[in-house]
């Protein structure tokens, strides 16, 4: 019961897209996550007064800085997870 070669398949065209710039596309991550920039420049500048007290030679300050940067790293973090599962919720 040969009934031939199966016939050839047809390629679906690929989906395009249109092209998008650096700042296109930071503007649109930032709005689809608003808290994880705001994450980053929060440890930016905990981190920058950490060493700025740690060069006047205030230690305690400079330490507590350092502490709080791993606090600000940490919010940084879980907003990035909780952007991703809030994407991959919105996805299904």
């Amino acid at each position: 019961m040969a009934a031939g070669p199966p016939p050839p398949l047809e390629p679906s065209p690929l989906p395009t897209f249109a092209e998008e710039g650096f700042a296109e596309k930071f503007v649109r991550k930032t709005r689809e996550n608003p808290l994880v920039p705001l994450g980053c420049l929060c440890t930016i500048g905990v981190l920058a007064y950490g060493l700025v007290c740690f060069k006047k030679g205030n230690t305690r300050r400079s330490q507590l800085m350092m502490r709080a940067r791993v606090v600000a790293q940490g919010f940084t973090f879980a907003a990035l997870l909780g952007g991703m599962v809030a994407t991959a919720i919105k996805s299904r």
